[in-house]
């Protein structure tokens, strides 16, 4: 028994220590129907958003990566060495979602460049975010976000 209440415990603990040494913080996404928690890796320096997840063969079902852009614009994003199926959150500055892209497929260059301006990006595991039911006007709520 004691076992199977670890094993979530290392499991995270792993994903944690695979961060490449990037800040772990809280967020949460706000939907029509509900809250979900997440624990996001920050990338906010230039070299933390080129790393993004890549080379990462897993990621735990409420965890991901939130990119922290210094100003509003056109974001791009593609999947060259990331070897997990990501859904893509582009956010405006107060959190609001303004584009998700679902299911962005591992190692593909196709760039993911919506024609909205987002300041800031989560990524979460490919999927999560229909079963969830996120879509565009949800919000995310994190320290980072919010009036500027």
């Amino acid at each position: 028994m004691r076992f199977y209440i670890l094993l979530p415990v290392v499991a995270y603990l792993f994903w944690f220590q695979t961060a490449a040494g990037g800040l772990m913080d809280k967020a949460t996404i706000v939907t029509a129907r509900s809250q979900h928690a997440f624990t996001v890796e920050l990338a906010v320096t230039s070299k933390a958003r080129q790393q993004g997840l890549m080379h990462r063969r897993k990621m735990p079902r409420n965890a991901g990566m939130l990119f922290i852009f210094p100003s509003l614009g056109l974001q791009s994003f593609w999947m060259k060495d990331t070897l997990i199926p990501l859904d893509i959150l582009f956010l405006e500055a107060n959190g609001r979602v303004v584009h998700v892209h679902h299911n962005a497929q591992p190692r593909s260059l196709m760039p993911i460049a919506p024609k909205v301006r987002a300041l800031a990006v989560l990524e979460i595991n490919g999927g999560l975010s229909r079963e969830l039911g996120i879509k565009l006007g949800d919000f995310v709520h994190h320290p980072s976000l919010g009036a500027r």
